[in-house]
């Protein structure tokens, strides 16, 4: 294999786990080719709730009110009875927000305005897709890998020091590694559509026949746009009718009503209910995320959530072991976030079964907000911490005020590709690129003014939090002797190199 590299990443799949990886690479400077397959956007609402912890992910990609300005939340649920009556509840639990945790309601936002609002932000960072531009095989070895790709343009040969595949449920790369993707068909084949339609009210998500397999349907307007997303089971086998008019028929016959008319499709599918998991998510040079690496039901919507997680987290440790960190941080990518998959598949299909019976409740586990990653390799302590915040916790947010007596929140001063310090005290740490030290207390150039960090962080006196780039919290330490020097090694082994002697 060639050492000469036509970029440091290729990712495999333009959805929302590649799209957001491909932007926490152009901020960080790291050249990377982003490829799809299809020849233009994908233009289906599949993916349309981005729950709390994504919420505060995109306000760190800086595409946070983009998204709330193009969807919006979820309406309130009508469900019918056979009568013809009605019962309204809120889809899900609407608790306020408090100062560690800013958003609790989940967005709608439809999945193909979400991939367009991360390809403009995208653009915005000097990136774009390559439509229409697929991978036929690649080979790898100790220093890169060589990637065969066919396009508008013929074929060609493309060298990179890392392959990503987040090209989705049937991942070619997945295939191509060998990486089996055991799980389970859960018995349930269902139809998805976007229409245009009218005899409901748009100020409602309507849920006709809960809990009957059988003529179960779920109309639910789509923020942002004039169209209802339909959602229903269908026979195990032979075909859906998708047009208009075959919609409209299904429609009818399991509402009972004859007032609903469906104008246009603009996207469908029918589909079979799945939940598999990888047997890996890494192989050498090569690492699936999102949908390559896990598929769940709907239920919950935890899938593309999950996906923009995963990718998250394996942008900023691809771009430190690029910069110089050790290869065996990229290997904590796979041990933080397989686990939250298997979880996630456990959750959606809990729901899943919630569903047929009827019964369905959606509580604080589908935001996502108490996913952590106490057992990572990346996550320290000097010394041990027994109560209160640890490390690899997420990092809660805070309101603060700077010295300049300005208002800010933590989650503004941890915003972008860089590492974050909270230093409450005095203590000595040497600047380094892509560290942002603040601290807290005497002569702090913040003000813990309602004490809220105080309550998040519980930091004594002459103690320090670091924060990752993906926001949970790497280590906390002293800041004495020994608690320095380990956390200047630790620095150290992320890339996170000193310039300077002299210490803030």
């Amino acid at each position: 294999m060639t050492n000469h590299f036509a970029a440091d990443v290729l990712i495999c799949g333009a959805g929302a786990a590649g799209l957001t990886l491909a932007i926490e690479l152009a901020r960080r400077g790291v050249s990377f080719r982003l490829i799809e397959k299809r020849r233009e956007p994908f233009h289906g609402s599949r993916g349309k709730g981005i729950q709390a912890r994504t919420q505060e992910v995109f306000e760190d990609l800086g595409i946070l009110d983009r998204a709330v300005a193009a969807g919006g939340v979820y309406p309130p649920m009508r469900v019918y009875c056979p009568d013809g009556k009605f019962v309204e509840k809120d889809f899900d639990e609407r608790p306020q927000p408090t100062p560690a945790e800013p958003y609790h309601i989940p967005l709608m936002v439809p999945q193909f305005m979400t991939e367009c609002i991360m390809r403009e932000r995208l653009a915005e960072l000097g990136g774009h897709v390559r439509f229409g531009c697929e991978l036929s095989g690649f080979e790898q070895d100790e220093d890169g890998v060589t990637a065969k790709l066919s396009g508008p343009d013929g074929e060609e040969t493309f060298s990179v020091r890392y392959l990503v595949g987040a090209d989705g449920a049937r991942s070619f790369v997945r295939g191509a590694l060998g990486v089996d993707f055991p799980g389970k068909t859960l018995g349930v084949r269902a139809v998805v559509a976007d229409v245009a339609l009218t005899g409901l009210d748009r100020g409602w998500w309507h849920q006709f026949n809960d809990g009957d397999m059988q003529r179960m349907l779920s109309i639910c307007p789509l923020g942002g746009t004039d169209l209802f997303q339909l959602q229903g089971p269908v026979p195990p086998e032979g075909d859906i009718n998708l047009s208009a008019a075959g919609l409209e028929h299904m429609i009818a016959e399991r509402t009972r009503r004859s007032g609903i008319r469906v104008h246009s499709v603009s996207w469908a599918s029918a589909y079979a209910m799945n939940a598999r998991l990888a047997e890996r998510y890494r192989a050498g040079r090569v690492f699936l995320v999102g949908d390559a690496a896990h598929i769940h039901p709907p239920t919950g919507g935890q899938g593309l959530n999950t996906s923009v997680q995963d990718a998250c987290n394996l942008g900023w440790k691809l771009a430190a072991v690029l910069r110089g960190a050790r290869d065996d941080l990229l290997d904590s990518y796979e041990i933080e976030r397989r686990p939250v998959a298997e979880a996630m598949l456990g959750l959606s299909t809990r729901l899943l079964d919630a569903g047929k019976r009827g019964d369905i409740r959606r509580g604080r586990e589908v935001r996502q907000l108490d996913i952590c990653y106490p057992d990572s390799p990346v996550s320290v302590e000097f010394p041990p911490r027994r109560d209160g915040l640890r490390a690899g916790d997420r990092a809660p947010d805070a309101p603060v005020r700077g010295a300049a007596g300005q208002p800010a929140r933590l989650f503004q001063l941890f915003k972008g590709p860089h590492w974050t310090l909270l230093v409450h005290g005095q203590g000595q740490v040497a600047p380094r690129p892509g560290l942002h030290i603040h601290r807290l207390g005497e002569r702090g150039d913040i003000i813990d003014t309602g004490n809220h960090v105080h309550d998040a962080y519980t930091l004594a006196e002459g103690e320090c939090v670091l924060v990752r780039p993906d926001g949970y919290v790497a280590a906390i330490s002293t800041m004495d002797t020994e608690g320095t020097r380990q956390l200047e090694a630790y620095l150290d082994r992320m890339a996170l190199s000193a310039h300077e002697e002299h210490p803030l």
